[in-house]
């Protein structure tokens, strides 16, 4: 098993990365209508899809690139919170059925990032060795 802690940096970075590419389709789905899907809001910056739409995107790419990795994180974890209790509890008691799995599943994935950090192969790093 000792031999497995070796690629966890590795793997903890395939998550964040796997994670923020999907972020970014939700984002872009909001923002771009692409994929195209029932939830295009467009630059919409009066309604919360909208604001959920830039979040998504530009926070799931600062995620994809491992940079700001933590706060970016911190932030995206609150805001599938808030997208599960605003939204999706609304519709019933059962994640399943209200289709709030991937919003908590993602608040989790990324609170989980807030406290392990970016793993291997993020920008982070690079700013890091700068700072010393």
């Amino acid at each position: 098993m000792r031999d497995l802690e070796v690629w966890a940096p590795r793997a903890l970075a395939v998550l964040r990365i796997v994670a923020a590419l999907l972020f970014v389709e939700h984002g872009a789905q909001k923002l771009f209508n692409f994929p195209p899907g029932e939830h295009f809001v467009g630059f919409n910056l009066a309604v919360l899809p909208g604001w959920a739409g830039l979040l998504e995107f530009f926070g799931g790419l600062l995620l994809l690139l491992g940079l700001f990795t933590r706060p970016v994180a911190f932030l995206l974890s609150g805001e599938m919170a808030v997208a599960y209790w605003m939204v999706h509890a609304q519709q019933g008691p059962f994640p399943a059925n209200n289709g709030g799995d991937a919003a908590i599943l993602f608040c989790f994935v990324f609170l989980y990032i807030v406290v392990a950090g970016p793993g291997a192969w993020a920008l982070d790093h690079r700013m890091t060795r700068r700072r010393r």
